[in-house]
């Protein structure tokens, strides 16, 4: 192997490593959870919805759902909020123990037809910001694409990714990470 290959693998490793792209695994993949960044998750059973079915084609988005954020066009709701859905380090799996985050949600909007939803995908500090924003998208979406299985309209979800922009906790432990790396839910009548 050439000197410049060496070095070109150990440039794309270091680079890989400087952005926080480590996995986890204690952290995530438990069974029951939903998401897509754990072998073993995928393609397995998750109460009935497989990992691989958690997913909505981009192109069954309706315009009424890209063409203006939902912020713009309608009023936020102050009648309702719900808790966050908080996520494993460097991770887009919905533990089980939060899809009732998500369900309450999802049984909201089934009751009350005249709103609609913001996902907003959150990431800790660590990691560069591109890789917290694709991360916080990636979270948004799985949380979306769970609630459009579970029969909410995909034109009455939109999701937004924050990266690590704005942190629940402004400390730098593990305690304030946890709680930074969450998913919100933004309510808004039509």
């Amino acid at each position: 192997m050439k000197f410049s290959s060496i070095m070109a693998v150990f440039a794309v490793a270091l680079a890989f490593a400087a952005t926080g792209c480590k996995y986890d695994k204690a952290s995530a993949g438990a069974a029951g959870d939903v998401g897509v960044d754990d072998a073993s998750v995928v393609g397995s059973d998750i109460n009935g919805i497989s990992a691989t079915d958690i997913s909505v084609d981009e192109g069954d988005i309706s315009d009424a759902a890209t063409s203006g954020n939902f912020e713009d066009m309608y009023t936020k709701c102050t009648d309702v909020a719900f808790a966050p859905v908080y996520f494993g380090f460097d991770s887009t799996v919905v533990p089980q123990g939060e899809l009732s985050k998500v369900d309450a949600v999802v049984q909201h909007l089934a009751a009350r037809t005249d709103r609609v939803a913001v996902v907003e995908g959150h990431c800790d500090e660590r990691g560069s910001n591109e890789y917290n924003l694709a991360l916080g998208e990636n979270r948004a979406t799985i949380i979306r694409n769970y609630m459009v299985q579970s029969g909410i309209a995909v034109d009455r979800i939109q999701t937004r990714s924050y990266g690590e922009e704005k942190p629940a906790s402004e400390g730098h432990d593990e305690s304030a990470w946890s709680v930074n790396r969450r998913g919100e839910f933004g309510i808004y009548q039509k």
